[in-house]
């Protein structure tokens, strides 16, 4: 089956999104499928083009079998700005247009979003090469900048909308990574038989546990400190003040290390708080090279995933998956009952506590600050449940049951959007 995968990012960026996409393409290629990807310059990791890729449209490489074709895309200085975030992804899909236009033909497309604008991409490209594709959905758009207060526009969010409709009604078939997603689709009239709930995964091979002194930790001075990790993208739904303040209450105890490695559009507006709280016991770095990841989590006693209130009822943070795999114990700031908050509990892999609550994050930390076996003892059932539930090879099985579908028929087609349920309807005023 050949294969194109149109994704924003691609390795060697590091957002969770191009990292599950780089391994399913990898996966793919080993069990003899054609696999090509359209997918943007590197960028995300320094908020500006690597300058191996900087001054041309269109780099083509081969890596492991597969073909990428890199294309230029504008980096917005204000990733917060979100019409500055829009003529970002314009540009990579004006480039991605181009070039898959011409590309040989392929049976099948796979686009994960974020962005929406992925989606709208595949169908042009459906329409121009008569390629069915099958829409990942990560994330809900526009739902999670409406949430998360970053989009207001009554207008732009009814486009948006309509946009989304669209990509759902053309999509052959749609892959979303929780249950939670699921019932938000179905809600929307998008039809049960064209959905299939794939959770996401780490590679266990490349994540594993290491050495708590290690080359990461004697870089950055930790191998004396507990450290309390959050590494991914500091956007919109992260509820980064939680932890800023969690770090304030602990701060009388400075063995406790906090560090934030990342980027994003929350990012600014973090370190100017923790500043203005004056924290000694916290940090910030930006993104690691890929290869410094498993040791950057081997540094870590504990890592965190906070999420504002109304952001973790629908699905998984990525971002477990890879805590899991290294093994170590998770502090989740999430929504009660969530099925993140039911995958830590049954796993015994770490702690919950509720969303946007500093004194429940920043006793959870010190509880495994002060008992040692808690910790090994929930980093051991970390790994053992990402080893037996979450792999590489066993999601990518399902993807490709998915995409062979898809391939085989033709998009479903029904008139008009599908109707959106009241419940589902922003509150934008």
């Amino acid at each position: 089956m050949r294969i194109l995968l149109l994704s924003t990012y691609f390795r060697p960026d590091v957002a969770s999104t191009g990292v599950i996409m780089s391994k399913l393409a990898d996966e793919f290629a080993g069990r003899g499928h054609e696999v090509t990807v359209l997918t943007t310059v590197p960028h995300y990791a320094e908020s500006g083009i690597w300058p191996e890729y900087a001054g041309k449209l269109i780099q083509t490489e081969d890596s492991g079998g597969i073909r990428i074709h890199r294309l230029y895309t504008h980096v917005p200085r204000d990733r917060a700005n979100i019409m500055h975030r829009m003529l970002a992804y314009g540009s990579f899909s004006a480039l991605a247009l181009l070039r898959g236009v011409v590309l040989p033909r392929q049976d099948v497309i796979l686009v994960p979003s974020p962005p929406l604008s992925n989606g709208v991409l595949a169908h042009l490209l459906e329409l121009a090469r008569g390629t069915p594709f099958v829409y990942n959905v990560q994330d809900i758009w526009p739902e999670v900048l409406v949430r998360a207060g970053a989009l207001k526009d009554a207008k732009m969010i009814a486009r948006l909308r309509r946009m989304e409709d669209s990509v759902y009604r053309h999509a052959a078939g749609v892959a979303v990574i929780s249950e939670g997603f699921r019932q938000n689709l179905l809600a929307k009239g998008v039809p049960d038989e064209k959905i299939s709930v794939i959770p996401n995964f780490i590679d266990t091979e490349f994540i594993t546990p290491r050495s708590r002194n290690n080359v990461f930790s004697k870089a950055q001075g930790l191998d004396d400190k507990f450290v309390v990790l959050f590494a991914g993208n500091m956007g919109f739904s992260q509820g980064l003040e939680t932890v800023i303040d969690a770090a304030r209450l602990l701060k009388n105890k400075p063995e406790i290390q906090f560090m934030m490695v990342g980027s994003g559009a929350g990012k600014v507006q973090a370190e100017e708080y923790a500043e203005k709280l004056g924290l000694n016991n916290m940090r910030f770095l930006p993104y690691q090279p890929q290869e410094m990841l498993p040791e950057m989590y081997g540094a870590s006693d504990v890592c965190l995933i906070p999420l504002r209130r109304g952001f973790s009822s629908e699905s998984v943070p990525c971002k477990l998956f890879t805590i899991m795999a290294a093994g170590r114990p998770a502090v989740a700031a999430i929504d009660r009952e969530s099925e993140t908050w039911q995958l830590v509990n049954r796993g015994e892999c770490g702690t919950c506590v509720e969303p946007e609550s500093p004194d429940q994050m920043a006793n959870a930390i010190l509880g495994y600050y002060e008992n040692a076996q808690a910790r090994a003892q929930a980093g051991r059932a970390a790994r053992a449940l990402v080893e037996r539930e979450f792999q590489a090879a066993r999601i990518a099985d399902q993807y490709l049951d998915v995409l062979e579908r898809a391939a085989g028929k033709q998009p479903i087609r029904q008139g008009g959007l599908y109707p959106v349920r009241a419940q589902h309807t922003p509150n934008i005023g």
